[in-house]
């Protein structure tokens, strides 16, 4: 099955989409079950959100390019690094703090 224009983009740039029934299967809260350590859901809540950040994804991705040849060091992308974690952050944080205890 041919995939959509934006879900071709963001597995080209190496976004993992996630599907709403693998973020089910995985619960929002924290389990513990007897023989196993507790499950954070923050990494497929992330996972779950990167689509919704593509735009400061691909501008990272052209900063990196952009510097690659910068020998001086002075030259860097911690603005773009910051600016898609903090979309992520703004999706992930509605749907995580509301489940946690």
């Amino acid at each position: 099955m041919p995939c959509s224009r934006k879900l071709c983009e963001y597995m080209s740039l190496g976004v993992s989409v996630v599907t709403l029934s693998e973020i089910i299967s995985v619960g929002f809260s924290l389990t513990r079950r007897s023989d196993e350590e507790p499950v954070d859901p923050k990494k497929e809540l992330e996972e779950a959100c990167k689509p919704k950040c593509v735009k400061s994804l691909i501008d990272y991705k052209k900063c990196v390019e952009r510097i690659q040849g910068d020998e001086s060091g002075h030259k860097h992308c911690t603005g773009q690094y910051f600016d898609f974690w903090g979309c992520i952050d703004k999706c992930v944080a509605p749907k995580l703090f509301t489940k946690l205890k």
